[in-house]
Formats: C-alpha cells, structure tokens, sequence
C-alpha cells in the first residue's frame, strides 16, 4: 500500500469534558462536607483542635466546592470514626450559618434555662451584671457547643450536665476564670466549649450533680412533635 497516496487520518480529539476529571476536581457533595465536618468535630472534643481553629475549618468546609478543596483541612488529623462505632445521639448536620445567641447583662441580669434548643455558638456579656447558662435540660443540636464568655466586674456562669464532655480556654484579669473541665465516657456525648475572660469579675462552668444528658434522640423526637 502507498502510504504517500493514503495518508493516515489524524486522530479524532476527545469530546469536551469526556476526560476523566482528577480525584480532586470532583465536586463535593453535602455527605462529603458531613464527613469533614465529623472528623472536625471529633478534632475538637479530642483537643487536636482549640475552638478558633475548628470555627474557621468548619466555615472552609461549606464554603469548599470540590473535594480538592475539603482534604486539605483534615489532611493533619485522624479519620473520622466508623458509623458502626457511633451512638444513638440525634444531631443535625453542623450549620455554620446558623445565628449565635448574644446574652448580655449590663447592670442587669440574664438567664438561659430549662428546655431550649442549644445552637452551636452563644456570645455571654456581662457588665456589672450577671449571666446564668444553665444547660442541664437542653437539647444540643450539634456535638459541640461554643460559649464565649466576657465578664468585666460582672458574673458568668455555666452549668452542664455531669455526663458531657466540658472544655475551656480563658484568663482573669484581677478576676476569676474557672473551668472544671469533664470527659464523657461516651465519645459521641456533647462538648461544650468555653472561651473567654474575665476582668474584675467572674466565669465559671462546672458540672451541675445529679443532672445527665441521656437518650437524646427520643428527647428531641418528644420535644418537636
């Protein structure tokens, strides 16, 4: 055969968008963002995280587009745990966007008691005044619960059920910052986080005896009908 008088057809080009997109290209789903959210949250009852970090990965992971974009933000932590080893806990997806409650006291007092839905940030101010978080009867929403917490020659208190996970990171200036700090036996039990600082006043969160957090899931089916 004469190849000079039969030249060879030149390859067909692929069609646009028929190539295989790389692993980290690949639009994320909401179960992939679910799933960095969980390792996140595992971070942070485990100390891997401070509340500050675990806040701003968080915020990166619903704003992540790809799955590129999602493992660098987990690429130093451990993988999250297998569902068979989880509990019966009912929380809903982690929501970044979800509103903060502001509880601000200024030559007045503030409380929060009883049965509330806990949202997963609350802001308490406390200006020659007093605020009480008492969350022993609440139903949290998410694993972690972040309370900042600002006294100046007031009081800020906490009160958590004895069975939860409780963390803290604060100062006091001419003042008292105080943490007692708890660990749950139950590894998907909810973590309250505390930050703050107190001048010439008072934080304090503790454990309140003889009040526990159980069986949430038929306690927030019962409280939303």
């Amino acid at each position: 055969m004469d190849l000079e008088k039969h030249p060879q057809k030149p390859a067909v080009p692929a069609e646009r968008g028929a190539a295989p997109s790389a692993p980290g290209a690949i639009r994320a789903s909401d179960a992939d963002r679910d799933r960095i959210a969980d390792i996140l949250r595992d971070a942070l009852a485990e100390g891997r995280l401070d509340a500050e970090e675990h806040s701003e990965r968080i915020d990166a992971v619903y704003r992540a587009k790809t799955v590129g974009e999602l493992q660098p933000l987990v690429q130093d932590l451990p993988a999250v745990r297998k569902g068979s080893e989880t509990s019966g806990y009912s929380y809903g997806p982690d929501d970044p966007t979800g509103e903060t409650e502001n509880l601000i006291a200024v030559f007045s007092s503030s409380t929060r008691k009883g049965r509330w839905r806990v949202g997963r940030r609350t802001n308490a101010f406390s200006l020659f005044g007093s605020v009480e978080i008492d969350l022993t009867q609440a139903l949290f929403q998410q694993r972690v619960t972040v309370i900042n917490a600002t006294s100046i020659f007031g009081n800020v208190e906490v009160r958590v059920p004895e069975n939860i996970t409780l963390r803290g990171n604060g100062s006091g200036i001419f003042g008292n910052f105080e943490v007692r700090g708890l660990e749950a036996a139950d590894p998907e039990a909810p973590v309250v986080v505390v930050n703050g600082y107190s001048v010439f006043g008072n934080v304090e969160a503790k454990a309140k005896r003889g009040r526990r957090v159980s069986d949430l899931q038929h306690r927030l089916k019962k409280f939303l009908g």
